[in-house]
């Protein structure tokens, strides 16, 4: 417990010593420089979010981690027994949350947005080796005062996680940080996501074509098309974030790390024949 509050202690000192009118330093070079997540720096909480909007998104996150198939309307009558909640305001929570239904749905319509969609890669196929496909994603995480998101890459063959990042906001930036933590380990094949604003955005598809990286979105709505993460998701809330009820964001940080650390190196999966993540990864690899 003392090296916890110790740590949180360090991470308020580096939080104080950027300063951000500094005219020759950005803001994110000091927070390189002081190893201070950009996260821990910017997080002021949620003003936009009361303490009941906290608390309901919470109890959403549970509902939609095990049915993710609820919409606004179903997870109203879920809700209804214990909560007043009309669709309105939980069509606007579950937008802050970054979630929605995941069911095949007709396609009336073409995004008329300028972001470019890209055709989904992998039906019917076979990953042979680590580092062929990796898939990406991000979640709501929810905590005992506020929220934040987290964003990870995961190795399709070995379920190797491959980087992780978290801000608590929705924006490019965190993933092109997660991105380039993972290129600089390795590339891979095909790179997969959903299309989300973050993934579609040309200062994203442009990074992975920079390294000629075959890009793969999923079907609108479809979860089966990037299920290892999905997974991931899961056992990341079940195992850790729902147990510890993390208290603030430089608790979150080391939580994160120790947790998907964790995963990767003990912790032995069943689609790997009970072997760990780390040990599939370097096995093939050499």
């Amino acid at each position: 417990m003392a090296e916890k509050k110790s740590c949180l202690s360090d991470v308020s000192l580096r939080r104080a010593a950027v300063d951000p009118d500094h005219d020759q330093i950005s803001i994110r070079r000091q927070c390189e420089l002081l190893a201070l997540p950009r996260s821990s720096y910017y997080y002021e909480g949620h003003p936009e979010c009361s303490e009941d909007d906290i608390r309901l998104m919470n109890r959403i996150d549970k509902i939609y981690t095990d049915y993710p198939f609820y919409g606004s309307r179903r997870m109203c009558v879920e809700l209804m027994p214990t909560e007043v909640v009309n669709r309105k305001r939980m069509q606007r929570l579950m937008r802050l949350m970054g979630i929605e239904a995941i069911y095949p749905k007709p396609r009336t319509s073409i995004p008329n947005d300028q972001h470019r969609r890209y055709p989904y890669l992998l039906r019917n196929y076979t990953v042979s080796r680590p580092n062929e496909v990796w898939s990406a994603d991000i979640t709501y995480i929810p905590m005992r005062r506020g929220f934040m998101y987290l964003f990870a890459i995961i190795d399709w063959y070995s379920r190797y996680v491959v980087a992780h990042t978290l801000s608590n906001t929705l924006d490019v930036d965190f993933c092109l940080e997660g991105l380039d933590m993972a290129l600089s380990t390795g590339r891979p094949v095909i790179f997969n996501t959903d299309q989300g604003a973050q993934f579609t955005s040309r200062l994203f598809t442009d990074r992975l074509a920079a390294e000629q990286i075959q890009i793969s979105m999923d079907g609108r709505g479809r979860c089966h098309d990037n299920i290892f993460i999905e997974r991931l998701w899961r056992s990341v809330k079940y195992e850790d974030v729902y147990i510890k009820d993390y208290a603030d964001v430089p608790g979150l940080h080391i939580g994160m790390d120790t947790y998907l650390d964790f995963y990767n190196t003990k912790r032995p999966h069943q689609s790997l024949g009970y072997r760990k993540p780390i040990d599939v990864h370097l096995e093939s690899s050499t």
